[in-house]
């Protein structure tokens, strides 16, 4: 269950769907989770309308998900299991998410657990999602990204986005490592980032675990970008592509968004955005994760009504895409009255665009948003009447830092 909680301030952790495994320094030590998450390993926070008719009582049901979201250097073989305390399990996922891959697993007699029923792939990000249901029927749902280990198991440093992947503009190279670095210079030295287009390319450490890297303005559109790792004489590389160039700007006071491919404008799309108790940020965003359905539900961080039942529980939001890891998305909003798009700014925070229940029709906007974007698409939000600016380490909102701040932030240049 992807849940809203309130906005934090403070270093963000974020992978994003596309992330690779690389080995950059031998620093040892064991698999580390990540720090943004829930409890019992779902993605955190997702902020999205009220809606009486999709509200009920919070499920008994809890999930967890082993080794937890985030993980890296998880092991090929018996480390993950999916249980359920107060329910039992309806149905469980795991994909590799570079090749869409199902890994088949088993579900134990009783309900209460699922593992894989083989070992799975070194070096790999999976997604795993489960469904579960308290004695009541009520629903509840976990989510959680791992990566498993690299051959190269001494090696900790993570890179994102995925070679051989295919990204937005936006995208910046993002290095997480699994220990705090001391010498930053040293490890930063080891690693270069450059691009077919010629465009300088500094790196930006955000605390003692994120170094990211940039050029100055967005990435050249139909460009390669290739990230060479050097450490004890071996050397590494990752090359992604750079896509067509798609930013959207979301203007909370019209209430509508214009998509501008390649320079030119393609669709003005009505939408709804934070309301005044709970506004978008303003800021220049990155898509770090699709989704065709989550569920969101505000309870587990005390948005709840009088009668302690949630604010909302939406169990199947449709073409939701990840802008924070704090939790803005942009996502389809079927339960809003049609006056709303292009109206009335109603959210918890996200951007919602018109859809239809279940998401299966091709025709509504947020369904030809989703079909038209990429992970790495730039979301620019302006004129909300939110005063907070968004942290460039909330996700990969990188470029609401100036140039200069962005070089002074290097261990090398």
């Amino acid at each position: 269950m992807i849940t809203l909680c309130r906005r934090r301030t403070g270093p963000v952790t974020t992978a994003g769907l596309l992330g690779g495994v690389l080995a950059v320094t031998a620093l040892g030590g064991t698999a580390h989770a990540a720090t943004v998450g829930n409890d019992d390993g779902t993605r955190p926070a997702a902020h999205a309308p009220a809606s009486k008719t999709d509200t009920q009582d919070v499920s008994d049901a809890r999930i967890a998900i082993r080794p937890g979201d985030g993980v890296h250097d998880v092991g090929v073989d018996g480390s993950v299991e999916v249980t359920v305390r107060k329910g039992h399990l309806t149905q469980v996922t795991m994909i590799a998410v570079a090749t869409g891959a199902e890994v088949k697993g088993t579900l134990a007699a009783d309900g209460t657990s699922w593992k894989p029923d083989g070992r799975l792939a070194p070096a790999t990000r999976y997604q795993i999602s489960a469904d579960a249901e308290d004695a009541k029927g009520r629903t509840v749902t976990g989510n959680a990204s791992i990566t498993t280990v690299s051959p190269a198991n001494d090696f900790i440093g993570h890179v994102s986005p995925e070679n051989g992947s295919t990204v937005g503009v936006g995208m910046p190279v993002t290095v997480d490592f699994d220990k705090a670095i001391g010498d930053k210079a040293a490890v930063q030295s080891e690693i270069r980032v450059s691009s077919s287009s010629g465009q300088r390319v500094v790196g930006h450490w955000f605390n003692d675990r994120r170094l990211d890297f940039r050029p100055e303005k967005y990435w050249k559109a139909g460009s390669t970008v290739t990230v060479t790792l050097t450490h004890q004489g071996v050397q590494k590389t990752v090359t992604f592509k750079i896509g067509r160039s798609q930013i959207s700007t979301v203007d909370a006071k019209t209430k509508r968004m214009t998509v501008v491919r390649d320079g030119k404008t393609i669709k003005t799309i009505p939408i709804s955005s934070g309301s005044a108790e709970h506004p978008t940020y303003n800021g220049r965003m990155v898509i770090s994760e699709k989704f065709k359905q989550v569920h969101m539900n505000g309870a587990s961080v005390g948005l709840t009504e009088k009668n302690g039942k949630p604010s909302y529980d939406i169990k199947a939001v449709p073409h939701a895409m990840r802008l924070t890891a704090s939790g803005t998305f942009i996502h389809g909003n079927y339960w809003g009255a049609d006056s709303v798009f292009g109206k009335a700014n109603t959210s918890h925070g996200c951007v919602g665009l018109k859809d239809a229940r279940g998401g299966d029709d091709s025709k509504q906007p947020a369904a030809w948003f989703f079909d038209h974007s990429m992970i790495g698409d730039v979301v620019i939000v302006k004129n909300s009447a939110d005063k907070t600016t968004l942290a460039p380490d909330n996700g990969l909102s990188d470029w609401n830092m100036s140039w200069s701040e962005w070089v002074a932030g290097s261990a090398t240049d």
